[in-house]
């Protein structure tokens, strides 16, 4: 758990004394404070394992579908091994080079490393706590047995031996360690497993030591026959360690451990060096398979003699060391969620409603011409999104669609419809971002399948990423030309718009316009920075913009008048910020913080953040919106963006903020994507000054999940407005509203 960075202090410890502090001091002096005591300041790789905390705690929570705890439990384990291919490694790599860079919070990255080791060990042995003892006993009484061997039936290992002898044993490779066969290259996270055997092989050699890697291609969970209505998995380690004799004929097998190496898959381009970017990544993409490995995990019946020995082999010490109680990778008991059909043990299946102005007409481009449009994803659907694309591709009146590409599937009916429309002449111009982590390949394909059929193909500014979500379309309508647009906070993904809550806006208003054809022209082009009329955007206006709103609450605050700032974020560490942030509540501004995962700002703190309040939401659906509301005297402004309050999203990346202009959408934004979330007594968790989160309990008012309530919501609304409703915008389907304090 993270705390004050002196090492033996308890957490939060001399918070209060320096608070006292800061009582009497003149406000220079009390900024240099803010900005330069460590603890003010949470860590930000632990905030992040305290973010897999809450993701493992939904896999306990009774009140869930059983399946969908399964599911929670594998996205904790995936969340991990990204957490440690990134984040764990990048902080390696700066003991390794001798690099010491300090924190807000203080700590070296020597000390990071230990508190990360310390939290970690104690997630993996819940995770499988929770596994063993609550998941599988209660899959069990619902007839879903994952079968462990020594449990199965003679029938069950006449199958398993079949099933291996066909279609397992034929593609394994066991490579035998001797002088001639160095130990392996074992992939990034594949499985693997070392074998110890007795006895001399056919060429007299007798090392004892073997290793075999199990192909990505063979599936690492297997149904076995049961009767209609029940279900069973074997793993597919445990069919190899039964038969692992198999593999080494005349040998006597003494023992079989699986293992998993996690390495070091950050990619690494010097952007300026090279001169072509596509071709550089694609270059590297095979390396981050073998990149430095940053954790090894082994099941608990491994002998500390192997385990010492795959250490030294892999080159780490005995913190990078996990024993698991059970498969080295339970991402992929995912798999039983899938093939298990049994609805009442998953989330009930809910259908995205249409706004009704779209659903009056065919003709989306007469829907958006009637006033401002949006979508607050998943709760409505992304297709009109999607039939615009596709409108555009087929209308003979547009003449140009410019959109950027974060990340999207490369199977996606947007890649179609910019295909189509650059096969029909179209002027069609995409910015995609090649360096989206663990999407590269993806983004290389559709880079280049997109070149292949004459669109413009960009892939952003050197040193940033484009992470900004944008859609302009130019359309000729009568002797003018009118500019269509698209502005989201999330990916242009139909796939992940099913399960991330975000908000898109579609407008025709001309100063917006405006601003995204100058914010293309900037991505694709050369020239100084644009004057924007409406819009924010990184790495130029963003954060001083916040900055300056954040300082008229506050000043509003000190001359006595109501002052409020809200803010839902996917995470929060951005120094100067949070800063300003406890500046504003000094001053007696009312912070609400609504943070999905890394916040590094510590509320509660007497004396520099009482008036602020952090708490989490973690649900059904990856909470990925980002809205910033400002009370402005009364004038209300609320903004979405693509951008978290990191410095990486205000200095190193391409990013669009921009405000709801409707009156009616923006309360409906401020109802549905922030007063609704602050009211939330099931998802909700909040954080303490300590740095620890604490589930919010109901008390004595009616139990909400915010998220639940806004499907209920609008699958209400949608039923009860006709198809040929009237104007999006007169009655907006918005949330109960929650009382603000003066």
């Amino acid at each position: 758990m993270d705390g004050d960075p002196r090492p033996g202090s308890h957490p939060g410890a001399g918070l209060y004394i320096r608070a006292s502090l800061f009582a009497g001091r003149d406000n220079a002096v009390q900024r240099m404070s803010l900005a330069t005591d460590p603890g003010l300041f949470l860590n930000r790789e632990l905030s992040l394992l305290e973010f897999n905390r809450r993701v493992l705690a939904q896999a306990r929570d009774a009140g869930l579908p059983l399946l969908e705890r399964l599911r929670f439990l594998s996205i904790c384990s995936t969340n991990l091994d990204e957490f440690f291919e990134i984040r764990a490694a990048g902080l390696k790599e700066q003991v390794t080079y001798g690099v010491q860079p300090l924190q807000a919070d203080g700590l070296t990255p020597q000390e990071t490393l230990r508190r990360i080791a310390h939290v970690a060990h104690e997630l993996v042995l819940e995770q499988y706590r929770v596994l063993n003892e609550e998941l599988l006993p209660a899959l069990a009484e619902q007839r879903i047995h994952l079968v462990r061997r020594g449990s199965w039936s003679e029938e069950d290992g006449r199958f398993i031996k079949r099933y291996f002898m066909s279609e397992v044993l034929p593609i394994l490779t066991p490579v035998g360690i001797d002088p001639a066969h160095p130990f392996p290259r074992v992939l990034n996270k594949g499985l693997c497993v070392a074998v110890t055997v007795e006895g001399r092989d056919a060429f007299h050699r007798q090392s004892g030591i073997a290793v075999v890697q199990i192909p990505r291609s063979l599936p690492r969970l297997i149904a076995l026959p049961r009767p209609s209505g029940e279900h069973a998995f074997v793993m597919l380690s445990s069919m190899v360690h039964e038969h692992a004799g198999e593999l080494f004929p005349g040998m006597r097998v003494t023992g079989c451990f699986q293992f998993r190496v996690t390495r070091n898959s950050d990619l690494w381009v010097d952007e300026e060096e090279v001169e072509n970017l596509l071709q550089a990544l694609k270059g590297e993409l095979p390396n981050r398979k073998f990149g430095e490995a940053v954790r090894l995990e082994v099941t608990d019946t491994c002998s500390e003699p192997m385990a010492k020995f795959l250490l030294e082999q892999v080159g780490l010490g005995p913190d990078d060391l996990y024993r698991t109680n059970g498969p080295v990778n339970l991402g992929r008991l995912a798999t039983i969620h899938a093939l298990v059909d049994r609805p009442d043990l998953k989330f009930p299946p809910f259908v995205p409603g249409t706004p009704a102005r779209l659903k009056q007409t065919s003709d989306l481009f007469e829907a958006i011409r009637g006033g401002d449009v949006l979508l607050h994803h998943p709760y409505e659907s992304f297709a009109p999104v999607v039939q615009l694309l596709q409108q555009s591709a087929e209308d003979p009146g547009v003449l140009a669609i410019k959109m950027t590409l974060y990340r999207t599937d490369a199977g996606s009916p947007i890649v179609t419809a910019l295909l189509d429309a650059a096969r029909a002449g179209k002027e069609v111009t995409v910015v995609v971002e090649l360096r989206a982590r663990f999407d590269e390949a993806t983004n290389i394909d559709l880079a280049t399948r997109l070149s292949e059929a004459g669109a413009n193909v960009v892939y952003g500014i050197v040193g940033y990423k484009a992470h900004a979500k944008m859609v302009l379309i130019v359309r000729r309508e009568g002797r003018r030309l009118r500019r269509y647009v698209h502005l989201g906070t999330g990916n242009y993904h139909p796939g992940t718009a099913r399960g991330y809550t975000d908000i898109g806006l579609l407008t025709t208003r001309n100063e917006i316009g405006n601003d995204v054809h100058r914010l293309f022209q900037e991505l694709t082009g050369l020239g100084q920075v644009a004057r924007l009329k409406c819009l924010l955007r990184a790495p130029f206006t963003l954060r001083g913009g916040l900055l300056e709103r954040i300082g008229r609450e506050t000043d509003a605050a000190r001359a006595g008048r109501k002052a409020r700032i809200w803010a839902r974020l996917n995470a929060l560490s951005e120094t100067g910020i949070i800063q300003a942030l406890y500046e504003a509540s000094q001053a007696g501004v009312e912070v609400e913080l609504v943070v999905r995962g890394i916040c590094c700002l510590r509320p509660g703190v007497p004396g520099i953040s009482d008036n602020i309040r952090v708490r989490s939401i973690v649900g059904r659906f990856l909470e990925h919106s980002r809205v910033y509301y400002f009370f402005a005297d009364g004038a209300e402004e609320v903004w979405c963006s693509s951008a978290d309050w990191m410095e990486r999203n205000f200095f190193r990346r391409f990013e669009v903020c921009f405000p709801i202009l409707d009156e009616e959408l923006r309360s409906r934004v401020l109802a549905e994507a922030l007063e609704l979330p602050l009211l939330d007594s099931q998802q909700a968790w909040q954080l303490e000054p300590t740095g620890t989160y604490a589930r919010v309990s109901p008390g004595k008012k009616q139990p909400l999940r915010c998220q639940q309530a806004l499907l209920d919501h609008h699958a209400e609304h949608f039923r009860a407005r006709p198809a040929g409703g009237g104007k999006q915008g007169k009655k907006p389907g918005s949330a109960p509203r929650r009382k603000r304090r003066a």
